[in-house]
């Protein structure tokens, strides 16, 4: 396995040199040298090679046999189900339909009441793994990894998804080097290929691209969700409840106190209205339209990322490829141009009106309903009609 060069071919022109990013390519008393360590396999130098003396040799690997099902972290937060876990479970009865195996999410928790676990059967859970212990009520990062690498090596799931929250991140990335495999964050879609491999896609280079993702080899294959970008329907079955134990799984850490964030609007995930303001507002001080605006439809407000990177607005407001995902049935993009990154996180709301004094800017190429002209005209306009209604 590594970079050959085939001395019968190469000229020793030192094309490749100029390719190579890492140095490990140099002309030695006129004859082409790699530096091993140096090397990376990038495989930038072989095309640039005009005689083909340049080929790697990568070692083939095997997929991991044994391995069956598709399996769900069941999220819970102060005993409450998340609800992107059901959007996980509706999206894996896609999936099973080119894959064999079961559909089984696993719950850590402590005396999660029997309503909540009944919610995993009507969205498709056929079996349900309850670790039931008081050391698991709040998350902590390692005991939680120890329990879900143990029950992974006696189980073997071909699939592990999670939502891509603070916990669905913190604990999938630490098992996926538990158990010596991959790992895709945040993906937007999922899908099974023609090999039978999990494609995980996401936005990649800013959101410029939809990156196709595979784990061929390793398994489980493993990939956190974002909330909001999968429907979650209900298909109630009927469901086996496996318990297991914590057996001898180690905390890393204690738990002290858990602070909510308390905000005055309603909460982005939960929302069905949203009024997002942008750049275009100005200053800090005119999200108060933004506000009274979401006030008056009972919604919530959201934002651009260049306001809450210029300190405008808190980051829990945040929507795009670096903040929420939401699908509301109603989002109002106000003053935001629509760069990609936004575009990503608000693209899949049912409906969108957009107002913008720009007629060109990409916002409204996904807008239903498009309003071209100053802001601080419309929206006052708009509030001042909802108070007469």
């Amino acid at each position: 396995m590594g970079l050959k060069i085939d001395r019968n071919l190469c000229t020793n022109c030192g094309l490749c040199i100029d390719a190579c990013a890492f140095g490990a390519l140099e002309l030695k008393d006129g004859v082409l040298n790699l530096i091993e360590e140096a090397c990376t396999l990038c495989g930038a130098c072989v095309p640039v090679c005009p005689v083909e003396a340049l080929s790697i040799e990568r070692e083939e690997k095997k997929k991991e046999e044994g391995y069956r099902g598709i399996w769900v972290f069941g999220e819970q937060v102060e005993g409450h189900i998340s609800e992107v876990v059901f959007e996980l479970l509706t999206k894996s009865r896609e999936l099973k339909k080119k894959r064999e195996g079961e559909i089984t999410c696993v719950l850590l928790g402590s005396n999660i009441d029997q309503s909540e676990i009944d919610k995993l059967k009507e969205y498709g859970a056929e079996k349900v793994i309850y670790v039931n212990d008081p050391v698991l009520k709040e998350f902590e990062p390692g005991v939680y990894t120890d329990v879900m690498e143990r029950l992974i090596k006696k189980y073997k799931p071909e699939i592990l998804l999670a939502g891509a929250t603070s916990i669905g991140r913190s604990l999938l990335s630490r098992v996926a080097v538990r158990v010596n495999t991959g790992l895709t964050a945040d993906c937007t879609g999922l899908e099974i290929d023609e090999n039978g491999n999990l494609l995980q896609i996401r936005p990649a280079f800013g959101g410029n691209i939809m990156a196709k993702i595979l784990c061929p080899a390793k398994r489980p294959q493993m990939a956190t969700v974002r909330h909001k970008v999968m429907k979650a329907e209900k298909f109630p079955v009927e469901s086996e409840i496996i318990t297991e134990s914590l057996n001898g799984a180690k905390k890393l850490s204690d738990f002290i106190k858990f602070f909510k964030e308390e905000t005055e609007e309603v909460n982005l995930a939960d929302a069905d209205i949203i009024v997002s303001g942008g750049r275009g507002l100005g200053a800090p001080e005119n999200f108060k339209l933004i506000r009274e605006l979401a006030h008056l439809l009972g919604g919530a407000v959201g934002a651009s990322r260049a306001t809450v990177d210029a300190g405008w607005i808190s980051y829990a407001h945040q929507v795009g490829q670096t903040g929420r995902t939401v699908s509301p049935k109603l989002y109002i993009a106000v003053g935001i141009s629509g760069a990609i990154q936004h575009l990503v996180g608000m693209q899949s709301s049912k409906y969108i009106i957009a107002i913008n004094k720009d007629p060109e800017a990409p916002i409204f190429k996904v807008a239903d309903i498009g309003i071209v002209g100053d802001l601080f005209e419309v929206v006052p306009k708009l509030i001042q009609e909802l108070k007469k209604s």
